[in-house]
């Protein structure tokens, strides 16, 4: 599925190319895919909440497949909108109910969501070599092709949904965490979810111009950038999952956001190939949060976790393509390199708003499960919130 999430701004430099969209028309269309997504996401978390619903893995792959795969055929620029965000309802619909069975399966383990986040960032980064590989071949004309990749990952969940029906239902509801929602942290966790996709999407949608502007390079240039942004969130979630063991989430997400910083002013002011490296290292900084977010947020509201993942999974991916005209209309009227300079700042508000969040307690029945893998740190880290949590 998060194929078609990095396909939407893999597509973007090849709908400038055919169509001569402005930077603030084609950062529209990334707004088309993100804006009903950050609305819906959340409501089918909410809704998952009280009615599970696996058989949303294949419809929404084949949803958000068939929105990407339609964008192309039509030079309307009104249709190219529709279709994005028909796409961005498939990507709404999935990701709750994803994340709900994985937490699930893995029985709350932070390494185990590290993988299944994993999956979704091999995804964005195969989407700029999936859409070059099709779309450099024949133009815009061929994009229905691009249907492929959501046929087979819907083929390929139906032995999962099997699985699931032959589960009984004591063992289904095995995974419903006991505890108290604690929105204060999971309102201050969500704040800097918001900043860290400012940053990503906002570099997402035009790091392949800025490349191609400090390398003089071409199309292929700015599509080997985007690669590296994605590949390199592949890295940061394995990386983040590790350190989770060493340190308590808290602490590894806030140091990641603080070292980000510099990485994306090493994006926006160094020229020539050297900004490869920044990219890279951005997009490790970025990532390195990704799964740890997701599991404080279900922890943070134990008795939602389809709500907590709903939100936090579209405000990561999602919402940051609201600001994405704003970037767009900037850089019409000054600079590309001038309209990335607000981005530096986001990774520090991010810190700001994580550095003080108490590392929440692991919920029951959960917990058992997660003993096992809990590094002695966030044990006690967690022992000391659940005493002054207790207090307030």
């Amino acid at each position: 599925m998060d194929v078609y999430q990095g396909a939407v701004a893999a597509l973007v430099p090849f709908f400038v190319a055919e169509r001569a969209y402005t930077y603030a028309a084609a950062s529209g269309i990334v707004l088309a895919a993100s804006l009903l997504s950050s609305v819906a996401q959340p409501l089918f978390g909410a809704f998952t909440d009280r009615h599970p619903c696996p058989w949303l893995l294949p419809v929404s792959t084949v949803l958000g497949g068939l929105g990407v795969a339609l964008s192309g055929i039509s030079g309307s620029y009104a249709l190219t909108l529709l279709f994005v965000a028909l796409s961005g309802i498939g990507v709404a619909a999935y990701h709750p109910e994803s994340a709900r069975i994985a937490r699930v399966a893995s029985k709350g383990r932070h390494s185990s969501m590290g993988w299944f986040s994993l999956g979704g960032n091999v995804g964005f980064a195969t989407a700029p070599l999936l859409v070059t590989a099709v779309i450099a071949t024949g133009g815009l004309r061929l994009s229905p092709l691009l249907i492929l990749p959501a046929l087979v990952g819907s083929v390929l969940t139906l032995p999962v949904l099997r699985a699931l029906a032959k589960t009984p239902r004591a063992d289904a509801s095995k995974g419903v965490a006991e505890g108290r929602d604690d929105w204060r942290s999971f309102i201050r966790l969500s704040l800097a979810v918001v900043c860290r996709s400012i940053a990503f999407v906002g570099l997402s949608t035009f790091i392949a111009f800025h490349v191609r502007e400090q390398t003089g390079g071409g199309t292929v240039a700015g599509s080997a950038a985007l690669f590296v942004l994605y590949l390199g969130g592949a890295v940061g979630t394995v990386v983040g999952s590790r350190l989770a063991h060493r340190w308590d989430r808290v602490t590894v997400v806030s140091t990641a956001y603080l070292t980000t910083a510099a990485a994306v002013a090493g994006v926006v002011f160094v020229p020539g190939p050297a900004i490869y490296l920044f990219v890279a290292l951005t997009s490790i900084g970025l990532y390195v949060p990704f799964s740890l977010q997701v599991t404080l947020a279900q922890d943070y509201l134990p008795t939602r976790v389809g709500t907590a993942s709903g939100i936090t999974l579209g405000l990561m991916v999602s919402v940051g393509g609201l600001t994405s005209p704003i970037i767009g209309s900037i850089a019409d009227a000054t600079s590309l390199r001038t309209a990335l300079m607000p981005l530096i700042v986001m990774p520090v508000l991010s810190w700001l708003l994580f550095r003080t969040l108490p590392e929440p307690t692991v919920p029951k029945p959960l917990l058992g499960e997660v003993d096992e893998e809990t590094p002695p740190e966030a044990e006690s880290h967690s022992a000391e919130s659940a005493t002054e949590n207790s207090r307030l």
